[in-house]
């Protein structure tokens, strides 16, 4: 009988001590998990924080560069516009003067052909 509660007691202990190493070792993976959380948690933050910040730059970014843009093509836009002008004043004083000739051209040969009808 002695034996058999030895062996029994025995296994207690094993058992016991099995279910105590267990626990311990789930607790150590609990902390563990909980420690990674904390950490991955902090990282994402700094994460986002640095996402946030490149995105406002970008934006001041793309800001002065549309407002250089939109200058830069007013001073084009007013440059072709001067441009026009001084194109259509030329064409305009080039047919005055073709005008003028064409019609002096005219009125030399209804002269001369007044001339021969007389």
């Amino acid at each position: 009988m002695r034996s058999k509660l030895a062996t029994i007691l025995a296994a207690v202990l094993l058992t016991s001590v099995s279910l105590l190493y267990a626990q311990g070792v789930a607790t150590d993976v609990d902390k563990a998990a909980k420690d990674t959380a904390k950490t991955t948690e902090k990282a994402a933050k700094k994460t986002s924080h640095g996402t946030a910040k490149a995105a406002d730059k970008t934006a001041k970014g793309t800001e002065k560069a549309a407002d250089k843009t939109a200058k830069g093509t007013e001073k084009a836009a007013d440059k072709t516009a001067d441009a026009t002008e001084q194109a259509a004043k030329k064409t305009g004083h080039g047919i005055k003067k073709g005008v003028k000739s064409v019609g002096h051209a005219t009125k030399k040969a209804a002269e001369k052909t007044d001339d021969a009808v007389k």
